[in-house]
């Protein structure tokens, strides 16, 4: 197939360093971590260390200034590990994004160093029990009283909800009625009073993954806690992070069933039916061929789109479609995967039971993929 033309030397060395440390320090006790439904801080702190964390920070901000591709390696490991208790780190570089484009020199100074360093770790707070998708509609309300606001809410499916130590809220400051223009996003810290968290969520899959319920109980902030320093501007400033936000998701999934495509094919043929290995049938060979071919078109889709998020240039739809292909191609893959390991695809001591329990989210989070079907076709 095509060779990736991506990636230079240096980001190569940076994927051997992502790599080691999924190796050596993560997969050795992820299932300890499945239990704990939490990653240790001390993993946090030893990805900072290494890099592996918001990259594309500014260095004057404790980053390393470098582009988006060093992200893209880091989701990538992440995936082909199948290690999704750090599929919070992603969260945690979007949470860097928001700051990085929307708040006062003071607070980057205050927390993208730490966060940079794995000290601090950063939760979006955007779904809510009752809107789904719709972000419009949201209940958190925070009401300006004072020099601060006071917030009241509920939300849900908050990846880093145990660990947070900053939260960017999505809340409706406004009244105008008129859906977006109401939306701000607020910087909340997680140790202020009234801010509660629930114990873990208990999720299908990704059980490493810390995930709980956030309630904001009269919790007070600064109003320079507003990003962007003006309210009604979150709608906005969530839709541009969205797109890469959407493209991660689209990396993720494809390297994740490039994974257990390679599974895959590894098990078919070493294990052997009617005397002979599963992979001389012509039904599996063919059944991986076309799989082959579209983890390739779809590879070649999303390093095309992270050439245009480099230049700046990545629209909505694009991501979107992205988002949207990829995920539905792995649980494509994921679902033959299994079926051709017969009984021992529903095996968790093998790779792709694991891929099986943990890849169903991508076509939910960042967006349902129906909502992704919308966005491709309001461009028609």
């Amino acid at each position: 197939m095509i060779p990736r033309t991506l990636f230079d030397h240096e980001h190569e060395e940076f994927r051997n360093t992502a790599r080691r440390f999924m190796t050596e320090e993560v997969m050795p006790f992820h299932e300890q971590w499945e239990e704990d439904h939490l990653v240790p801080r001390a993993v946090w702190k030893r990805a900072g260390e290494l890099g592996l964390l918001n990259a594309t920070t500014p260095e004057e901000y404790g980053g390393m200034g470098l582009d988006r591709r060093f992200s893209m390696i880091a989701s990538e490991e992440i995936a082909r590990a199948c290690a999704t208790g750090l599929n919070g780190f992603g969260v945690h570089d979007i949470v860097a994004g928001y700051l990085n484009n929307f708040a006062t020199h003071e607070q980057k100074l205050a927390w993208l160093p730490k966060m940079a360093a794995g000290e601090a770790i950063g939760a979006v707070a955007m779904t809510e029990p009752n809107t789904g998708s719709d972000l419009q509609a949201v209940k958190t309300r925070a009401v300006l009283d004072g020099d601060e606001y006071v917030i009241n809410g509920a939300k849900t499916f908050i990846s880093n909800g145990t660990n947070c130590d900053i939260i960017v809220a999505v809340v409706k400051t406004g009244s105008t009625g008129k859906g977006s223009q109401d939306i701000s996003l607020i910087l909340v810290e997680a140790d202020r009073p009234g801010v509660v968290k629930s114990k873990p969520l208990k999720k299908v899959g990704m059980h490493a993954q810390d995930t709980t319920m956030l309630f904001f109980e009269d919790v007070r902030v600064p109003k320079e806690n507003v990003l962007g320093g003006v309210p009604g501007q979150g709608f906005y400033q969530l839709m541009k992070e969205l797109a890469w936000e959407r493209l991660s998701i689209a990396v993720s999934s494809v390297t994740g069933a490039q994974a257990a495509f390679e599974h895959t094919v590894e098990y078919t043929k070493g294990r052997t039916v009617f005397g002979k290995p599963i992979f001389d049938f012509q039904n599996s060979r063919f059944k991986l061929a076309e799989l082959k071919i579209e983890l390739a078109v779809a590879q070649n889709y999303v390093d095309r789109c992270m050439e245009l998020c480099l230049r700046h240039e990545l629209s909505s739809e694009a991501a979107a479609a992205a988002k949207l292909y990829c995920s539905n191609l792995y649980s494509r893959v994921v679902d033959e995967g299994v079926q051709l390991h017969g009984g021992n695809g529903y095996m968790l001591e093998y790779p792709i039971a694991r891929h099986y329990i943990d890849h169903r989210v991508t076509r939910i989070y960042g967006g349902a993929n129906d909502i992704m079907k919308e966005l491709v076709a309001r461009t028609i």
